[in-house]
């Protein structure tokens, strides 16, 4: 009976042949079928004469909308002066707020918490304190007022605050801008290949686009100061804060006809 097992006296090296052999003949087989998978959307032959390229490009733009992290944390002897001062300064910060014009819609909360200290916690405990209670929003305003809002929240008690999240208005705007620039990119390539090869370059045949989510907000600091700051108003000028720039990237695939 055939047997598929080589002999045993068979040289070490011919099997390693036989082996090497066997996976060229596969990796062969799989880029025969990947190429056959393509083929059915873009048809290579001598009556469709393309060129394909990938380009991928980027746009920036400057940030014109902020999110701020607002927020404090007060401490207690009890639960109900520490809640009693969390109140105090919760509505204190919020009135601030309005009154310096934001919008009710624009002052998201995220978190609010009263809790008992960890008796852990030796510092604190030993000098009576045993609740904390904190709280936060995200307050979106236009990014030319990010400076000031966060001067009126922690001049009005928001002694736990600073992160800002940097966007746009209109973020498609952007992405369009990328995608439009990749995509001259992809055409000047063509061109030049065409150039190479003696043959003029056609119109555009197929195009698409990703726009992968690569957004990488500038974020500002946030400040830590468990201390009332009583008449800071008047005192001290808003941090000198600058809008972050944006970037967007698009990928583009296109193909071009060669007359």
């Amino acid at each position: 009976m055939a047997t598929s097992n080589p002999p045993a006296a068979w040289p070490l090296k011919t099997l390693e042949r036989g082996i090497m052999y066997r996976i060229g003949l596969s990796v062969v087989a799989l880029a025969a079928m990947t190429f056959a998978a393509q083929a059915q959307t873009i048809q290579v032959n001598k009556d469709n004469r393309t060129i394909a390229i990938t380009t991928t490009d980027e746009a920036q733009a400057i940030a014109d909308r902020a999110i701020v992290s607002i927020g404090f944390t007060v401490y207690g002897p009890d639960q109900d002066s520490t809640y009693g001062e969390a109140s105090k300064v919760s509505n204190a910060v919020v009135k601030a707020l309005k009154d310096a014009g934001v919008k009710a819609e624009g002052i998201e909360s995220r978190e609010q918490n009263l809790t008992a200290i960890d008796d852990n916690d030796k510092v604190r405990y030993s000098k009576g304190i045993r609740f904390v209670a904190a709280q936060s929003w995200g307050v979106t305003v236009p990014a030319k007022d990010a400076a000031e809002t966060l001067h009126l929240a922690i001049t009005a008690g928001a002694n736990n605050s600073g992160g800002i999240d940097w966007q746009l208005v209109d973020d498609q705007a952007l992405e369009s801008e990328a995608a439009t620039k990749a995509l001259v990119h992809a055409q000047q390539i063509a061109e030049g290949m065409a150039k190479g090869l003696k043959v003029t370059l056609g119109p555009l045949v197929y195009a698409s686009n990703q726009t992968p989510s690569n957004a990488q907000p500038r974020q500002f600091d946030r400040l830590n100061a468990f201390a009332k700051i009583s008449d800071a108003r008047e005192r001290f000028q808003p941090l000198a804060i600058s809008p972050a720039k944006i970037s967007r990237s698009a990928t583009v695939y296109a193909v071009f006809s060669l007359q």
